[in-house]
C-alpha cells in the first residue's frame, strides 16, 4: 500500500492506494506550517482505510515548500556564485537579468576564474585549484555556506565542476555545494541561474525534509519518503533535499499523470483547477509535456527539466471583482467586472461567502449557478441572471483561451477536469471534443503522487562519425537505466518513455545533442501488492 500526498496553495489532498484501488481519500486545508496539514491528511487515510502505519510501503509527497519560497523571496540562503569560464565568460556576470530584490537577497559573493569548455571539448582556460580553494575560504570566512558552480558546457564535460567541489570542500567542509551540469541543460546562463536557485533553497530544502521525515516518524511510518519531482518521476528525500528546484513543478505534474492514471488516457490537455489557479497542461505519451523553452521561475530564466504549464490566475477561492450594487444589474459594461487573478486560497473557509465570509468568489457563482452544491448557498447575496451569465461566460472564455494557447494544431482536444475546482469548467466549454471527469478527480495530484515512478533523463552530445548511432543509443539507454536503478527503480519494469535528438550543423561531422528519458517501477520487495499499483498504471495508460 502506498500514500500519495499533494500539498497545494489552498489544499492538501491525500489519497491510500492498494494496487489498483483508491482506498480514501482526504482534503485538508493547507496549514501555514505545511508538515501540519500532510500530517492531518495521512492520519485521515489510514484511518478511513482502517490500515495501520506498518502496512505502508511508500510514502510520496509533492510540496509547494520550494515554490512559496521563491515566489514569496522567503527563507533563502545567501549563495557564493563560482563560474569556471574565464576570460572569454565574463561578458554576461551572474545575476543578469534577475528581479533586483531577490538578487540582493541571495547574492553573496561571486568569483569568476578560469575553467569551462567550448563546444566542442576545448578547454576555454586551464582549471585553477587554488584560486577556486581561496574563493572556498572566502566564503568560510565570510560565513556563506551555499556555494553554487558553473562550467562553461558542463553537462558536456563535468570534470571541472567536480574538481572545483573536491577542492570547495577541502577548504570548506562545511558548505552545500551546487554544480550546474546536476541541474540543468546547455545553455550557460539559465544552467547557472537554475544551480543559484538550487543553492539558495538549500537550507530550506534540509528543514522541509526532516520536517516530513519527523511527520512520518510521529504517524509510526517507517516505510520510506519520496519526493515527486517535474517530470512526473520520483526521488528520494535525501536527493530532494540536495536538487529542490527538481521539485518545484510537482504540482501541476501529479495531477497530469493522476488525470492519465484515473481515465486511461495517454494524449489529452489536463486542466487542474485548484483554489488559487488552473494550471493547464499536455499529456503526451501519458507523461506531462515539457519545455522546450527557458522557464521563468519567480522571474529568473532556467532551463532545467520543467513541465509545459500554463498558469491562469483562476480557481474556486478566485475573487470576484463586481461593485456589490450591481450584483442585481440587469445590464452589465465589460469594465464592470474582473475576475482575479487574486485569490482568498486557503482561507475560503473564511471568507467565501458560501461559508459566512463577504468576499464573492468563483465558487460563490458556481453554487448560485447550480454547478455544485456545498456550503451554504442561503449566505450568497442575491445576483441577478444577467450578473450570474456574465460572470459564468467570463470564467469559460479565460479556460477556452488558455486551451488554444496550449493546443500545437487545430481543432478540438479532449479535456480532463482534475482538481478541487474542476465544477467550474463546463461541460460544453469550447475547443473541447468532450470534457472528462474521473472518479476521484478533485484529488487525481495525489494519485498522481502514489502511482509516480522512478526517472532518470540523460542528455549528451554524440559524434556519429566516431561511435555508430546505434551503438551510441544503445550506450545511452544503458547509461540512463543505470540511474534509474541506482535511484530505486526495479531494473526488470525501466523503460525509455522519450528521447530526442537533434543534429548540429555548427559541429565537425554528424553530431547530434541527445536527451533521453527513462522510468521504471519503484522497487519494493516487501510487498508485492504496491509494485501491481505502478505496473497497473503503466499498463492502464
Amino acid at each position: 500500500m502506498r500514500i500519495g500526498v499533494d500539498v497545494g496553495g489552498t489544499n492538501t489532498d491525500a489519497v491510500l492506494i492498494d494496487g489498483l484501488r483508491i482506498i480514501a481519500t482526504n482534503k485538508q486545508p493547507t496549514t501555514p506550517d505545511v508538515s501540519s496539514g500532510v500530517s492531518a491528511a495521512i492520519r485521515a487515510v489510514l484511518e478511513e482505510g482502517n490500515v495501520a502505519p506498518g502496512a505502508i510501503t511508500a510514502v510520496m509527497i509533492g510540496t509547494t515548500h520550494f515554490t512559496n519560497a521563491l515566489v514569496e523571496a522567503n527563507r533563502l540562503d545567501r549563495v557564493a556564485i563560482m563560474r569556471l569560464a574565464s576570460p572569454s565568460g565574463e561578458a554576461l556576470p551572474p545575476f543578469t537579468g534577475w528581479p533586483a530584490p531577490l538578487a540582493k537577497q541571495i547574492c553573496g559573493q561571486i568569483f569568476l576564474l578560469p575553467g569551462g569548455y567550448e563546444f566542442d571539448g576545448r578547454e576555454i582556460s586551464a582549471f585553477d585549484e587554488e584560486r577556486v580553494r581561496e574563493a572556498a575560504r572566502r566564503c568560510g570566512e565570510s560565513g556563506i555556506d551555499s556555494i553554487a558552480v558553473s562550467s562553461a558546457f558542463a553537462p558536456i564535460n563535468s570534470a571541472m565542476e567536480e574538481r572545483a567541489a573536491q577542492a570547495i570542500r577541502a577548504e570548506h567542509p562545511g558548505a552545500s555545494i551546487s554544480l550546474s551540469h546536476t541541474i540543468g541543460r546547455l545553455g550557460l546562463i539559465e544552467r547557472e541561474n537554475g544551480v543559484i536557485l538550487n543553492a539558495a533553497l538549500a537550507g530550506l530544502a534540509r528543514h522541509v525534509v526532516a520536517s516530513l521525515e519527523r511527520a512520518l516518524s510521529d504517524l509510526k511510518l517507517a516505510a520510506p519518503l519520496f519526493i515527486s519531482q517535474n517530470d512526473g518521476t520520483l526521488i528520494s528525500a535525501q536527493d530532494a533535499a540536495r536538487y529542490p528546484v527538481m521539485t518545484i513543478g510537482s504540482g501541476p505534474t501529479n495531477s497530469m499523470r493522476g488525470a492519465a492514471f484515473l481515465t486511461g488516457i495517454n494524449d489529452a490537455i489536463v486542466m487542474d483547477v485548484g483554489g488559487t489557479t488552473c494550471d493547464i497542461g499536455v499529456l503526451s505519451k501519458g507523461f506531462p509535456r515539457e519545455s522546450s523553452i527557458s522557464v521563468d521561475i519567480g522571474g529568473v530564466r532556467t532551463n532545467f527539466r520543467m513541465p509545459d504549464i500554463l498558469a491562469l490566475g483562476l480557481g474556486g477561492g478566485t475573487r470576484i471583482h463586481l461593485d456589490p450594487e450591481l450584483y442585481m444589474a440587469d445590464l452589465l459594461a465589460e469594465t464592470d467586472l474582473r475576475i482575479g487573478p487574486d485569490s482568498v486560497g486557503y482561507r475560503i473557509l473564511q471568507d467565501a461567502f458560501l461559508f459566512g465570509g463577504r468576499t464573492l468568489t468563483a465558487s460563490d457563482i458556481a453554487v448560485a449557478a447550480g454547478r455544485t452544491r456545498f456550503g451554504d448557498p442561503a449566505r450568497i447575496p442575491p445576483l441577478s441572471a444577467t450578473v450570474q451569465t456574465a460572470i459564468w461566460r467570463r470564467i469559460q472564455a479565460m479556460f477556452a483561451d488558455g486551451i488554444d494557447r496550449m493546443k500545437t494544431a487545430k481543432g478540438e482536444v479532449p479535456i480532463i477536469a482534475v482538481g478541487g475546482g474542476h465544477f467550474l469548467i463546463d461541460d460544453d466549454l469550447p475547443g473541447a471534443t468532450q470534457v472528462l471527469r474521473p472518479a476521484h478527480a478533485s484529488v487525481a495530484n495525489a494519485v498522481g503522487a502514489a502511482i509516480a515512478q522512478i526517472g532518470a533523463q540523460l542528455e549528451q552530445i554524440v559524434d556519429y562519425d566516431s561511435v555508430p548511432r546505434h551503438a551510441a543509443l544503445e550506450r545511452m539507454r544503458e547509461a540512463v537505466s543505470a540511474r534509474v536503478a541506482a535511484n530505486g527503480g526495479l531494473r526488470e519494469s525501466i523503460q525509455i518513455v522519450d528521447m530526442e535528438e537533434v543534429f548540429l550543423s555548427y559541429l565537425p561531422g554528424r553530431s547530434a545533442q541527445v536527451r533521453m528519458k527513462a522510468v521504471g517501477d519503484l522497487a519494493e520487495p516487501s510487498s508485492p501488492a504496491a509494485g501491481t499499483v505502478i505496473a497497473g498504471a503503466r499498463h492502464a495508460h
